[in-house]
């Protein structure tokens, strides 16, 4: 998962010459991902999801949209609480395999999110399962092998094997608890979590031994992407247990986690310190002002709005891109299928989907897509103007330029650019008596 870095492209200007552009393409091998978990709940109570006005299904909306990863939730949910309450317990293994299949058969990622709970688990909630709760810790351990090797082959047995799995949601105090309850440093509880979570990837491992599938990617989700401090604690911690793992997830909102900046602290020290590929687990912007009162005072001056929306994006895909080593591998848009239904709460997240209120698709679909997408530079005369534009997988690169090829003499093009639509672009004054080179690079 290492991003191609160092390519250059050369967008050669001549004066009363045709305009030609050299914009060879590159896969950046980036997850540009979207949790796509309530797509069938949402489908059940009659949403449809629209692109270019045409009713399609939503994940192939993705797909055009450049999304190449979706990520879904599983709950241990029983089909008793799943029937009684479809939106908090509906997620369970015979709601997410078919979804996962139509994942697959898109030609898309699938990464897994276990729960380890009925329902949902975060920071704040980490509910053993009812059908667990009279194991002992010892039997806990072996049970969350077994669960995690027969659920894998399920997924393998139905042609949806993931490609990622996270080993619970957001568990930045652990999960199963008591059991896997963390706090402080040096007590039991780390050791105890130490256990859970390596039993639980030892299942995996099982599986794909068993089937001969790939062993999925595996990936590590706490919801600290702002805080460095907690991030330090609870990497360290969980680095001294020797839980093996491949990818750090940090959760960022900028209404719970805090400013850009903040996150941009983080996993450039998550990466000079661990040396593993880092992903924004999860992520959301509101398109519209009517979204929570709470987070309008947290957008750290980007407008509640469509445009605003992709000028967010665009700020996180530079730092998440900009993460040393080309350690940043990947970026997944939470809630991106959320429409507004009569009788759930959806906490708001409706207001900051990939689709507006009649089920269109935003052009934040597109921006979140581009961070994946092949590595190009186009240009095109605007009268007595050049506009040069790259899309965000291009987000950390500088635009350089040269009126000469041999020998080369590139500076740094210092003017300010826009996002327009799912892309950077700039204008310039062309120069009728000198020929320009352009050129993007790495840092």
């Amino acid at each position: 998962m290492n991003r191609l870095t160092g390519l250059k492209f050369l967008i050669p200007f001549v004066a009363a010459s045709p305009l030609i552009s050299d914009s060879a393409q590159a896969n950046t091998n980036f997850l540009a991902a979207a949790d796509f978990s309530d797509l069938a709940f949402f489908e059940s109570r009659g949403v449809t999801y629209k692109d270019s006005g045409k009713v399609q299904d939503g994940i192939q909306i993705l797909k055009n949209h450049g999304i190449n990863c979706v990520r879904l939730r599983l709950w241990t949910s029983s089909a008793a609480q799943a029937s009684a309450d479809p939106y908090n317990y509906g997620n369970n293994l015979s709601y997410t395999v078919p979804l996962a299949v139509r994942v697959k058969n898109a030609g898309l990622l699938f990464s897994l999110d276990f729960h380890y709970s009925d329902t949902w688990a975060d920071p704040g909630h980490q509910a053993i399962p009812d059908a667990w709760t009279n194991l002992d810790f010892t039997q806990l351990v072996q049970q969350m092998r077994t669960y995690n090797s027969n659920t894998i082959a399920a997924f393998d047995a139905a042609g949806a094997m993931p490609d990622y799995v996270q080993i619970g949601n957001e568990i930045t105090a652990g999960m199963l608890w008591p059991d896997g309850y963390v706090s402080g440093s040096t007590n039991n509880s780390w050791s105890q979590l130490g256990q859970l979570m390596k039993a639980a990837i030892q299942g995996i491992q099982d599986a794909t031994n068993a089937t001969g599938a790939k062993m999925p990617q595996i990936i590590v989700h706490i919801d600290r992407g702002g805080d460095w401090t907690t991030t330090l604690w609870f990497f360290d911690n969980l680095s001294y247990q020797g839980v093996p793992f491949d990818i750090i997830g940090e959760s960022y909102y900028p209404f719970y986690q805090g400013s850009p900046a903040s996150l941009s602290n983080c996993l450039n020290n998550a990466a000079a310190r661990y040396g593993k590929p880092i992903i924004v687990a999860e992520d959301a912007f509101p398109w519209t002002n009517t979204c929570p009162s709470t987070w309008l005072s947290q957008l750290y001056g980007y407008p509640p709005t469509i445009n605003g929306q992709v000028s967010f994006m665009a700020t996180l895909a530079q730092i998440v891109k900009g993460v040393p080593n080309q350690l940043g591998v990947g970026f997944f848009y939470w809630g991106a299928e959320y429409q507004a239904v009569s009788g759930v709460n959806e906490a708001g997240f409706n207001t900051a989907s990939f689709f507006d209120s009649y089920g269109n698709v935003l052009p934040v679909a597109s921006a979140v897509g581009g961070m994946a997408a092949p590595l190009s530079i186009s240009a095109s005369l605007e009268g007595l103007n050049l506009r040069l534009q790259w899309p965000f997988s291009g987000a950390a690169l500088k635009l350089m330029t040269s009126t000469a090829l041999a020998p080369p003499a590139w500076s740094l093009v210092t003017n300010s650019f826009q996002t327009t639509g799912a892309v950077f672009s700039l204008t310039l004054p062309l120069n009728s008596n000198t020929s320009s080179f352009y050129r993007l690079q790495s840092n």
